[in-house]
């Protein structure tokens, strides 16, 4: 039988040893422009100045997959961050784990629901886009240059993603 992951609700505190939570809720604000426009200020971290890096503005468009969902793989960037926002209110899953050498024991998932983006730091671990319910446009942040900056690993054994509403809702 596979191991299992629960997935839990993400919060700020929760995934703060991964990265970033992007959220308007809670963020530092202020007026711009004469006051027309409302600034949400510094969301994320954006790290690609690695190797020469720089700043790659993305979409990708992800799939949707079905529950129950079984993880066999992660990757990580090691060169710079990852920040995923999604373009519209969708349901989707991260899977991490924290930076180093993989130890699959400290993988967690989390549920990610209300256009709510999140900001992978560099090196950090995680699973590609793990999208619900329908196809979802993701404006992806992230490093370009020269060097690799994509290490992927197969799971010794794929974990089964535990389905709980409350925690996707």
């Amino acid at each position: 039988m596979s191991p299992t992951l629960a997935i839990e609700p993400l919060t700020r505190d929760a995934f703060a040893p991964f990265g970033d939570v992007i959220s308007l809720d809670g963020a530092r604000r202020f007026p711009i422009n004469g006051g027309t426009t409302e600034r949400f200020h510094d969301l994320a971290t954006i790290d690609v100045g690695e190797a020469g890096g720089r700043t790659l503005v993305n979409v990708f468009r992800a799939q949707p997959r079905t529950l129950p969902f079984e993880v066999a793989m992660m990757e990580r960037h090691p060169l710079g961050s990852q920040a995923f926002i999604p373009l519209g209110d969708v349901r989707y899953l991260v899977v991490v784990a924290p930076s180093g050498a993989l130890d699959e024991r400290r993988m967690r998932a989390f549920a990610v629901t209300g256009g709510v983006g999140v900001n992978y730091a560099r090196g950090v671990w995680h699973h590609p886009l793990i999208a619900l319910d329908a196809i979802a446009d993701f404006l992806v942040v992230d490093r370009g240059g020269n060097q690799p900056n994509c290490d992927e690993i197969e799971l010794a054994r794929p974990y089964r993603l535990l389905f709980d509403e409350v925690a996707l809702s």
